[in-house]
């Protein structure tokens, strides 16, 4: 089970951003804003966009989660909007906007927000355009954080009769999970990343602590890791095409890393999701 008393206070040391692109007007396959509310996080609804692909129904679907800067919308522009022409729905969910938050950079992580990726799974599934059994969860930085713990044996997978199919991180802070993971996950992180550190993240996913000393062998579907050279923290956001610091960090957009990022996804969702186009 995850010490989450301890996991808040390393988020709250190793706080990560999720800077977003801005996003453009709206394109012919249009999010559409959609509440949505479950037990699981008590009475405060939750917000999101929500796409559709084009053809008929139920389709795979991904929830997409932000970091600790916000920035859900961009999240949306950049692969929510990929996601639907690919043929899957897409829900990007907004953590923050109805809870007053604007940043969880310094603060700590929410408690009230590791529940998140499951509240938009139970929505999902309630979906006549989704198929409930082929429903995977994607996150960034810190959502990429909650997204690989809304996988692994304990707590979280285990609060909801609803289950994910796969997991994909993009850029976590891997030193807070444990690795047991219940479904196919994908970890995707740059070499250069001083705030998300690819090293952690090899850790995890080649079965060692974060001492680099073997954990139990056999717990949990293998980890795969791509880690991308030259590449830093939010190598997929193009507004990063000019390095910022943040926090003492270094955030820039790498092409080549997002390019391959795209093509890692594509195949993975459709490996293990399916999907209605198969990659190239």
């Amino acid at each position: 089970m995850t010490n989450f008393t301890g996991l808040a206070a390393l988020l709250a040391t190793l706080a990560l951003w999720g800077l977003s692109s801005t996003p453009a007007p709206a394109a012919d396959n249009a999010p559409r804003l959609v509440e949505f509310e479950s037990p699981l996080a008590g009475p405060q609804a939750l917000q999101g966009y929500l796409r559709r692909p084009d053809g008929p129904g139920p389709s795979p679907a991904v929830v997409l989660m932000h970091g600790c800067g916000g920035g859900w919308r961009g999240v949306d522009e950049r692969w929510g909007k990929l996601l639907a022409e690919w043929g899957y729905v897409a829900l990007t969910i907004d953590r923050f906007g109805t809870r007053g938050i604007t940043s969880a950079c310094t603060g700590g992580l929410p408690p009230s927000t590791l529940y998140d990726a499951y509240r938009a799974l139970d929505y999902l599934v309630g979906q006549p355009s989704v198929d409930p059994n082929r429903v995977a969860v994607m996150g960034f930085s810190q959502g990429a954080t909650l997204a690989l713990l809304a996988v692994e044996r304990g707590q979280i997978e285990g609060s909801s009769k609803e289950k994910f199919r796969a997991a994909i991180g993009f850029y976590p802070l891997c030193a807070g999970v444990k690795g047991n993971m219940t479904v196919p996950t994908l970890i995707l992180v740059g070499e250069l990343d001083d705030w998300a550190p690819a090293d952690a993240c090899r850790n995890l996913a080649e079965g060692r602590d974060d001492w680099g000393i073997a954990r139990e062998n056999g717990n949990g579907i293998p980890i795969a890791i791509t880690v991308y050279p030259g590449a830093h923290h939010d190598f997929d956001v193009p507004s990063l095409r000019t390095p910022q610091k943040v926090l003492g960090h270094h955030l820039e957009f790498n092409e080549a890393a997002r390019d391959q990022s795209v093509d890692a996804l594509r195949k993975f969702l459709y490996s293990t999701i399916g999907g209605q186009e198969r990659p190239q």
